[in-house]
C-alpha cells in the first residue's frame, strides 16, 4: 500500500507538471556571445496569469529549456521562488533583445510559506529567462550577450 502511495503521488507531480507545460506557447531562443552560442526551448509567459504561474511546483527542468517571461514594457519588477521546487538562474533582457544582467536564485526553505528573496536585476528589463541554476555560468553566457527568440507556431 505504501508503495502504491508513493507511485499514485509522483504521478500527480509529473502529471501537474506536464499538465501546466502544456499550457504555455512553446519557442526556440538563441544566445550568442562571442564565439559562444546556445539554442534553448522555451515555454513563454506573456500573460498576467503565466507569469505568476511560471516554473512553480515542476519537480525538473530540461537541460536545454527554460521559461520566457514577456512583459508589456520596458521597467524594473522582482522575482520570487514561491512554490518553486528546483534552483533556477535568470537573465534579464532589455527590449533590444540583449541581457543587462543575470541571477542565481535559491529555492526557499519552504516552498510554500517562505521566506522568499525578492530577486531584481541591475537595469530596467522587457524581458525574463529562468533556466536551471548555472546554465549561464557554465556555458559562459553574461551580460551583454544577444538574445534571438522565435515564437513557434500553433498547429491546429
Amino acid at each position: 500500500m505504501r508503495r502504491l502511495t508513493l507511485s499514485f503521488i509522483l504521478f500527480l507531480l509529473f502529471a501537474t507538471a506536464a499538465s501546466a507545460a502544456a499550457r504555455f506557447k512553446q519557442g526556440t531562443l538563441t544566445i550568442s556571445q562571442d564565439a559562444k552560442r546556445v539554442v534553448l526551448q522555451v515555454e513563454v509567459a506573456d500573460t498576467p496569469e503565466a507569469r505568476s504561474q511560471g516554473l512553480m511546483s515542476r519537480p525538473r527542468l530540461a537541460d536545454n529549456a527554460g521559461m520566457l517571461f514577456i512583459f508589456e514594457e520596458q521597467g524594473s519588477w522582482g522575482f520570487w521562488m514561491k512554490n518553486t521546487l528546483i534552483p533556477l538562474s535568470i537573465a534579464f533582457i532589455d527590449d533590444d533583445w540583449v541581457i543587462v544582467d543575470i541571477k542565481d536564485m535559491k529555492v526557499a526553505p519552504s516552498p510554500a510559506n517562505g521566506p522568499f528573496n525578492i530577486y531584481e536585476s541591475a537595469k530596467p528589463f522587457k524581458y525574463a529567462l529562468e533556466v536551471n541554476r548555472g546554465y549561464f555560468r557554465t556555458k559562459g553566457i553574461g551580460a551583454g550577450a544577444k538574445v534571438r527568440f522565435e515564437l513557434k507556431s500553433s498547429k491546429r
